[in-house]
């Protein structure tokens, strides 16, 4: 086995249902190994509230040094609610995750799989196949423990920087490029809020001249609320989105709605060098221990890092493993699988096995 078809993966399982739904995703990766010719080597690391009550901090610094070393992070779900920092917001490795390695572009596809419902008629005959390419370390967010709090008023910063808008930029084209190879439309919406706010408009035209590099790509441009009401009118006329740090947190909901829900959706933040995948989903303890959790999203955001590991490196066959994966997930839902979320009795350990079974 050539050695560039070794990875190794850091694995930061988290607080809640984080756990619960990394294992099943391990064992996937496992079962793929034997058939794939890839190999892994998994390091796990604590990160999350539960770290914090122990320690005083959200990851040693250890868990810093094994992300940075890795060649791809999985990470679980991590906080709590009932765990906050001083100032009162909650424990968010992952989001310090996007600002310590530069993870600027949040992936979060949105892919309707068979035999799921989405709340949108018509969505089970047209489909629904988009990405949210959410910038993922500006924005609003780059104000985050930033902010003045006085008693009369409260204040945040928005930053949109021309460096990480060019990349982002390039980014979601080549996206759409990669998916126009494989037969998607290939095209791309620039999401915004350009005709109130001065920095959208600084974002949008930063978008335009980018756009001139890849005539290749059909290129849109829509408002933020525009967009919010055709995605829950007509999300199959979507391809790719690139927007805004806050409004991808918030339209990558909507998106993950229209699928099943966040148990349903993978997601990755990507940089230049490093990168995160993860479900979209939180540590739900409400559930917490009790076999419910959908490990969907979680098995799903494995087999984009494999997508991911595969471009970075050249190795077709980790591509090839990572359609595996998905081609084994539309195949139990199709055959009846139903998450108790969708009211169905199918918990954790039901669909970990449906999937092993199906690879």
């Amino acid at each position: 086995m050539s050695a560039n078809n070794a990875f190794h993966i850091a694995v930061l399982a988290g607080d809640g249902i984080g756990p619960e739904v990394m294992a099943p995703a391990i064992e996937v990766l496992r079962k793929v190994e034997q058939k794939s010719g890839l190999s892994f080597r998994f390091t796990e690391a604590p990160a999350g509230a539960n770290n914090y009550l122990a320690t005083g901090k959200s990851m040693p610094d250890s868990t810093i040094k094994l992300c940075e070393e890795a060649d791809a992070i999985l990470l679980g779900a991590c906080g709590l609610p009932s765990v906050r920092y001083p100032d009162n917001t909650e424990i968010a490795p992952q989001i310090e995750l996007r600002f310590i390695f530069d993870l600027y572009a949040g992936v979060r596809p949105a892919r309707l799989i068979p035999g799921v419902p989405s709340p949108i008629v018509g969505a089970d005959q047209r489909g629904i196949d988009l990405v949210v390419i959410r910038e993922s370390t500006e924005g609003l967010f780059a104000s985050m423990g930033k902010g003045v709090v006085t008693h009369e008023d409260a204040r945040e910063t928005m930053v949109i920087t021309r460096k990480t808008s060019e990349r982002l930029f390039e980014f979601s084209f080549r996206l759409a490029e990669r998916r126009k190879a494989r037969g998607k439309p290939g095209a791309l919406t620039c999401v915004d809020k350009a005709n109130v706010f001065k920095a959208f408009a600084f974002f949008r035209g930063i978008f335009d001249e980018i756009a001139k590099k890849h005539p290749e790509v059909k290129t849109d441009r829509l408002y933020v609320d525009a967009c919010s009401a055709m995605l829950v009118k007509r999300p199959w006329d979507f391809d790719v989105m690139v927007m805004e740090n806050m409004f991808g947190d918030i339209v990558s909901d909507i998106t993950a709605s229209l699928i099943g829900g966040l148990g349903m959706a993978p997601s990755a933040d990507i940089g230049d060098k490093y990168a995160v995948f993860q479900p979209c989903h939180g540590t739900a303890p409400d559930i917490m221990g009790q076999g419910k959790a959908n490990p969907t999203g979680m098995i799903l955001s494995a087999a984009m890092m494999l997508d991911w590991l595969a471009d970075k490196h050249g190795v077709e066959s980790a591509a090839e493993a990572g359609e595996t994966i998905e081609r084994a997930v539309d195949k139990i839902y199709a055959a009846g699988i139903k998450p108790m979320e969708f009211g169905g009795s199918n918990g954790t350990a039901d669909i970990a096995k449906a999937v092993l079974g199906a690879l």
